[in-house]
């Protein structure tokens, strides 16, 4: 009896821990996308978001959740913005978690022929989206008029804290702060002819993942290192001012203190990115590359190498 009692409560432990797995494995999953609708929106421009977004996944199925100024306030707020309960939401996301290490994708669709997300680039909110936590997605962002794109990425940590990925404020604070900074450097190099958001975004991708390879005790003095070399990597030395630099250096260091280095998908997740933004902007990067744009010492030392290869060949 006690023998049949054992292999009984052996079961039931078995089972109740299958479950529990088969719980989690959906709750990471999402059983179907989320849908996040900027309150500000009227009921013609709600419909024709729906109908955009939902068109990028053909699914009618997805989760909706409406983004208020109050959704404003909570999750962008203590970064250092200033809305309220009354501010407008119109930009809107839908979220689609993927398989484990796709990584985060990020497309800005156009609303009606046109492009309204006017501050935040694609590749701005991909490498938010890493700071904050999120792993494994993909999020199309819109919008029915011309906005910065704010309430869509409140919209996106939303939707993961209301299917069960809480994520660190903390995080997404120093998610905020790194979406502003690039944003502004951008702005500030438009038009500059050896200067693209994909590089620039493409370089911190870089260093979020040397930074992660160090650990979350890395030094200020090796963080200041990796920046300058990924900087260099991506052909932006020459364009981006000292205090720019620096700038890119304070972020980082929020993003150490931010804790997001202790997470073992964060070095993953910032090198799918790279490999994201890379893919997205050929064209750029195959000029970054050429040799034109390599160091001048590395040119003298191809010269000099390529100069006795041919002499002895």
């Amino acid at each position: 009896m006690k023998k049949l009692f054992s292999l009984f409560l052996s079961l039931f432990v078995l089972c109740t821990g299958i479950f529990a797995l088969a719980q989690n494995v959906q709750a990471d999953n999402w059983d179907t996308p989320v849908m996040t609708l900027g309150s500000s929106l009227t009921s013609e421009q709600r419909q024709g978001t729906i109908d955009v977004l939902s068109a990028k996944i053909h699914n009618n199925n997805s989760q909706q959740l409406t983004i208020t100024g109050d959704t404003l306030v909570k999750y962008l707020n203590p970064a250092g913005n200033n809305f309220t309960s009354n501010s407008g939401v119109w930009s809107s996301a839908l979220i689609e978690k993927t398989r484990r290490g796709s990584g985060i994708n990020v497309e800005i669709v156009s609303y009606n022929g046109k492009d309204n997300i006017t501050t935040i680039t694609a590749n701005q909110y991909r490498n938010a989206a890493v700071t904050a936590g999120i792993t494994d997605a993909n999020i199309y962002v819109t919008s029915a008029i011309p906005i910065d794109g704010s309430g869509a990425l409140a919209g996106v940590y939303a939707a993961f804290n209301q299917n069960g990925n809480t994520l660190n404020q903390n995080q997404v604070n120093a998610a905020q702060n790194e979406m502003g900074t690039l944003s502004k450097i951008t702005q500030q190099n438009e038009g500059e002819k050896n200067y693209s958001d994909a590089q620039l975004n493409n370089a911190v991708a870089q260093a979020k993942s040397d930074m992660a390879k160090i650990g979350p005790h890395i030094t200020i003095n090796q963080i200041t290192n990796i920046v300058n070399n990924t900087i260099k990597d991506n052909n932006l030395q020459n364009v981006l001012s000292d205090n720019q630099k620096q700038q890119i250096i304070n972020l980082l260091v929020n993003v150490r203190d931010s804790g997001a280095l202790n997470h073992g998908d964060f070095k993953d997740q910032a090198n799918k990115l790279s490999d994201t933004i890379k893919d997205k902007a050929q064209g750029i990067f195959n000029k970054v590359n050429t040799p034109q744009n390599q160091n001048l010492l590395q040119q003298i030392w191809n010269g000099i190498v390529n100069f006795f290869y041919n002499l002895f060949h």
